[in-house]
């Protein structure tokens, strides 16, 4: 007897001590673990132009998809979503970050075809904010990106990420708010209407679609599952690619399926600048990682802060952040060289760079050097931040809006125009170059703050400066990552016009006037920043409110 309430007894503290012990644990791990906000997550998030992409990324994270899974299955959403922006007929750069904190970038830029019109740049309409046609069309290369970005750091199978976007193109869904507002444009309007476009986006009455309309996209949907079950080579070899060149050959264009087989994703590694306890990761030239690094540098000189933005400062700022546009604009005929502009994202360049801007005044164009490009605006970006911690800042694009305007009905394919974006920067082009690029999917993180960034945009000639007044707003302001992006913008065109977007603040507008910067207004911002913030365990994700953005997560 004596011995069993001796074992009840030792039985009674073994319990007590488990569950003391256990009560511990809890307390420490509730200390260690903060809680996040409301609208935070804490696992991951995606950030995409469009709610249903968002959703359909995050549910790949979900599923135990990597970061990467997670982007292509919103890009390839968002193809439908946003055709205007971006598509399989066009291309993508990744800047992908790893969780031993390296970083990669997969450039899956377009290239220039074997066979091209000798004197094109001399075809280069400078006074249409459009160019159109099968002459400036590109080797596509986003299908060769996401096929060597799964290699590298896809977890789910390749088929699963198309699963979602095929279903939702053969069921159709109503045409969004932002496509209807392109396609009733009077300007877009009527070019789709006279266009192979029409086939897609225009009625029985060949009128294009308006919102609330329903859009189906069933010759895609073949193609995207051929390439799903097929993989990617069956976008670039075989029927597919032989039906895409006859289409393109059709409409007068000079692609060939020799072009399609020869295009390959290129990797490196990212380069880097240091923006106080931050490290941006950044893609090298063509694209435009180089111009953001440069505004960046030479404002991070001035010591920026909230105060910055307040009473008679805020005036000096925004004075001194236009002159960083100008100066930044004036060396985009100089980062094609990689050496060159490697040197334009040091330290001393930016240095020198503050001393010649003045406090008080604006100078000549040829002060700056600045050379005319001619961005499009048919781009998009996704942020992705997954539970491991790795993330994705991805830009794709076909250029200007709905590309080169030329549509293979057998493929369901919408084609880029991105040569066009050797206008105004060079003289000739040659087989195999990638046009230079606006597009600017970075990465910043401070190691010491357990903070990381991950952010880009779209908008064409405005990405840059778009994307340098979010991390400024965010890093140095004091914004969190909404206000951040949402702000009111100011940007500079490749003719040094100062246009700010409406509702900005008059106050700074009439001062800039004042100091001779020659101001205008946007009519429309086509500047769209997505980005995801996480801060030790708690993330948020924020796509832009200009193109009806909302981010997922969980």
């Amino acid at each position: 007897m004596a011995k069993s309430k001796s074992r009840l007894r030792c039985c009674v503290c073994v319990f007590a001590l488990c569950f003391i012990a256990i009560i511990i644990l809890l307390f420490i791990f509730l200390l260690r673990s903060p809680t996040c906000a409301e609208g935070q997550y804490s696992r991951g998030a995606v950030a995409a132009d469009s709610q249903i992409c968002s959703l359909f990324g995050r549910d790949i994270l979900k599923e135990g998809g990597s970061a990467v899974d997670g982007a292509i299955a919103a890009l390839l959403c968002t193809s439908l979503i946003n055709p205007q922006s971006m598509g399989i007929g066009g291309g993508a750069i990744f800047t992908v970050f790893e969780k031993t904190g390296k970083v990669k970038v997969i450039n899956a830029r377009e290239t220039v075809p074997n066979i091209f019109q000798a004197d094109l740049m001399k075809d280069c309409p400078m006074g249409s904010p459009l160019i159109t046609g099968s002459k400036w069309i590109a080797v596509p290369g986003e299908i060769r990106g996401y096929e060597k970005a799964h290699k590298m750091y896809g977890k789910l199978p390749w088929k699963r990420l198309f699963e979602p976007t095929i279903k939702l193109a053969r069921d159709g869904f109503k045409v969004p708010q932002i496509l209807s507002r392109y396609l009733q444009f009077p300007m877009i309007k009527g070019k789709v209407e006279g266009s192979s476009l029409c086939a897609l986006f225009c009625d029985e009455n060949n009128k294009t679609l308006k919102e609330g309309d329903t859009l189906r996209y069933e010759k895609l949907a073949d193609t995207l599952e051929a390439i799903a079950n097929s993989g990617p080579d069956a976008f670039y070899k075989g029927k597919l690619a032989d039906d895409l060149i006859t289409d393109v050959q059709n409409e007068g264009g000079t692609l060939s399926t020799a072009d399609l087989e020869s295009m390959q994703a290129e990797v490196s590694d990212a380069w880097t600048v240091q923006l106080g306890t931050y490290t941006m990761y950044l893609p090298q030239p063509p694209a435009g990682g180089t111009i953001l690094s440069i505004i960046l540098n030479i404002m991070k000189g001035y010591n920026l802060n909230p105060s910055s933005l307040e009473g008679d400062n805020k005036f000096l700022t925004y004075h001194r952040y236009i002159e960083a546009l100008k100066f930044a604009n004036g060396q985009k005929r100089k980062v094609w060289d990689p050496a060159v502009a490697e040197r334009l994202i040091k330290d001393d360049f930016a240095a020198y760079v503050r001393s010649l801007i003045s406090s008080n005044q604006t100078h000549p164009r040829q002060y700056y050097n600045v050379s005319i490009s001619r961005d499009g605006v048919g781009t998009t970006h996704i942020s992705v931040l997954a539970e491991d911690g790795t993330a994705v800042s991805v830009t794709s694009t076909i250029n200007q809006l709905f590309g080169s305007m030329v549509y293979s009905p057998s493929t369901g394919v919408i084609l880029n125009n991105e040569l066009a974006d050797f206008c105004g920067l060079v003289d000739s082009i040659s087989t195999g170059e990638k046009p230079p690029s606006s597009m600017t999917p970075v990465v910043l993180y401070s190691k010491s703050e357990k903070k990381t960034l991950v952010i880009g945009g779209s908008g064409g000639f405005m990405i840059t400066s778009s994307v340098a007044m979010a991390i400024m707003n965010h890093l140095w302001f004091g914004k969190d990552l909404k206000e951040a992006i949402s702000a009111k913008v100011v940007t500079v065109n490749s003719t040094n016009g100062v246009n700010f977007e409406h509702m900005f603040d008059q106050t700074v507008i009439d001062k800039m006037k004042d100091m001779g910067h020659g101001v205008g207004t946007m009519k429309y911002a086509l500047n769209v920043v997505n980005g995801i913030f996480k801060q030790d365990s708690c993330i948020t994700a924020v796509s832009d409110a200009r193109k009806n953005g909302e981010a997922a997560g969980y």
